[in-house]
């Protein structure tokens, strides 16, 4: 039974690195061992030691332990043996690239999809958590084997959504971007969570937590909003046909 928090952001207005999100950290990792294997792939400009320092604080106040996956000497061992694995945020092409470089996106599949364990991602994290990495809003520096990622739930996601145009933008919107992407893969919605909103996955059923509602576009029609703190199927919204 799959148990996931897909988290829109890191940050949330002035609030330190996933400091908005401890209430939410603490729903998903009660009942594991609190031990967290931490994977900092999405990670480009800065090392992997320097965002273990920057992720750790947050589970630490949330009575969890992370330890990143590049400390191992076996990362595949490692995911094998872990009852809570974090996919921090960053660049989706870079970090979809090394999970398959790893050979990590079917074992991590498995390992949530049967239970045995927990998944948390926020930004890339949860872009690589859906079936594709085709809803990131992030550049591709790099080109992974395929678009296609772990699939832990069935549609696509887009974090960071935020609505409109800023002042002197004249390309597309947020909004019109998505609306593009379901007219081109007319079987397929997107959910869109604004900054520090989450969707948590138990089992078949998600409920959006955070301050604010989720979008959910879809072809031909207006989008529609899922309230927050409201559980709904997995199966309501539409992924991609096989």
């Amino acid at each position: 039974m799959t148990r996931a928090l897909l988290m829109s952001s890191s940050r949330k207005d002035n609030l330190g690195y996933l400091e908005h999100a401890d209430p939410q950290l603490r729903t998903i990792l009660d009942g594991t061992s609190r031990k967290v294997l931490f994977i900092p792939y999405a990670a480009v400009s800065f090392s992997y030691d320097v965002y273990e320092d920057l992720a750790s604080p947050a589970f630490s106040a949330a009575g969890a332990e992370l330890t990143s996956i590049h400390r191992y000497n076996d990362p595949a061992s490692a995911v094998e043996n872990a009852d809570v694995i974090a996919v921090g945020g960053g660049n989706s092409f870079a970090l979809l690239k090394r999970l398959y470089d790893a050979a990590l996106v079917d074992r991590i599949r498995e390992r949530v999809q049967t239970g045995q364990a927990s998944y948390i991602g926020w930004s890339a994290g949860t872009n690589v958590a859906t079936p594709s990495i085709r809803t990131t809003n992030d550049m591709p520096i790099i080109e992974p084997p395929t678009l296609s990622s772990i699939g832990l739930v069935p549609f696509q996601i887009n974090p960071h959504f935020i609505p409109g145009k800023p002042v002197g933008h004249n390309g597309e919107s947020r909004e019109e971007r998505l609306q593009e992407f379901t007219t081109i893969n007319p079987t397929e919605d997107v959910l869109a969570l604004y900054e520090g909103g989450a969707l948590y996955v138990n089992g078949s059923d998600a409920t959006v937590l955070g301050e604010k509602d989720a979008l959910v576009f879809s072809h031909g029609a207006d989008p529609h909003t899922i309230d927050r703190q409201t559980s709904f199927a997995l199966s309501d919204l539409k992924g991609p046909v096989n």
